[in-house]
């Protein structure tokens, strides 16, 4: 299945360089609309306001972090089925897990460059 190139992408980090730097590998990688949210909640309103066909969130985040989001979106029947990829600077084992059992799709470790971001996203929504 071709990935859409033109769908939403949204991506969440409360650190605006970051989310400059994510959007521009995602723009490296082709993707065309790209919205971002500078935390959980905003994130959420987001998600119900429109459609988004894959969310790349960080982890460390106030108030709401990205597994807080991440449980919210995979408790949400309109919302459960968006592909999440987790961003964190922290590779501990149980971070990995509690990402895992909170329903992750995928699962970034910072620093990354495109091909890394490439490789997740095409595990989650196909190749590209």
């Amino acid at each position: 299945m071709a990935v859409d190139m033109n769908m939403n992408i949204l991506i969440v980090d409360d650190y605006k360089t970051m989310l400059r730097i994510i959007e521009n590998l995602l723009k490296q990688l082709g993707f065309k609309n790209v919205s971002q949210a500078t935390d959980g909640s905003m994130a959420l309103r987001m998600m119900h306001e429109g459609s988004f066909g894959l969310v790349i969130s960080d982890w460390n985040m106030e108030p709401m972090t990205g597994l807080q989001l991440l449980k919210e979106v995979r408790a949400d029947a309109k919302l459960k089925a968006t592909p999440f990829i987790m961003v964190t600077a922290e590779s501990k084992t149980e971070n990995v897990v509690a990402a895992k059992e909170a329903g992750v799709s995928n699962y970034i470790v910072k620093p990354f460059n495109a091909e890394t971001l490439k490789q997740k996203i095409s595990s989650v929504i196909g190749q590209f």
